[in-house]
């Protein structure tokens, strides 16, 4: 399997391909085709990311200590 990075670029050069105007309607579509499973897989993989950082803020060592909800609560008004 190709990196997050890979992929995210690959969708970025099939975005800037099909804004472009110069390919034909099929080959827009199969590259459309393509995108939509880049962009379902980099979805899914944010999402798993997402669960763990939540888990690993929440974990705490100290039991008395109440888990953080926030990543960065010093930037929050």
């Amino acid at each position: 399997m190709e990196s997050f990075e890979d992929r995210l670029e690959r969708l970025e050069t099939i975005n800037d391909e099909i804004r472009n105007g110069t390919i034909s309607l099929s080959q827009a579509t199969e590259l459309f085709e393509e995108g939509i499973g880049l962009a379902r897989s980099l979805e899914k993989e944010l999402r798993a990311i997402e669960r763990r950082v939540e888990i690993l803020v929440q974990h705490t060592d100290d039991p008395e200590e109440k888990p953080a909800l926030e990543l960065f609560p010093e930037l929050q008004d």
